[in-house]
């Protein structure tokens, strides 16, 4: 099993990016941060990383509550992860799968969360792309 779940687009990073959000809304999730990871390298004089890199830490907030109220170590997981980037030329949009990183605390009930989650985000990135 792969932890990430990562697909192809024929959009501009800003495009995917403005794509995501809107389907992101769609379905009660927000970008709560957006990192430009490859500017924020700049910054600090790393000038050697020069592909376009941006994280996206989305969450849909009645879903963070039921998990952390159910247990509160989820909140090492939250939130979830998006990335889109380039790779030799090819914008790329991905995530990190809730099913595998919520399986790390071994209990049922979080991973058909975790399932329901995950299928809701792998449809953004499918309708994004």
């Amino acid at each position: 099993m792969t932890f990430h779940y990562t697909v192809t687009t024929q959009k501009t990073i800003d495009e995917a990016i403005a794509s995501i959000e809107k389907n992101l809304k769609e379905n009660a999730f927000g970008i709560l941060w957006h990192l430009d990871l490859t500017a924020t390298l700049q910054k600090k004089g790393v000038n050697s990383y020069t592909h376009p890199y941006h994280i996206l830490e989305v969450c849909n907030p009645v879903e963070a509550a039921k998990v952390l109220g159910h247990n509160p170590l989820i909140g090492y997981f939250l939130p979830c992860k998006m990335a889109v980037y380039e790779v030799e030329g090819e914008a790329r949009i991905g995530l990190t799968k809730p099913t595998v990183m919520l399986g790390l605390v071994n209990d049922a009930e979080l991973q058909m969360i975790a399932k329901t989650i995950e299928e809701v985000l792998i449809d953004v990135i499918e309708k994004s792309k």
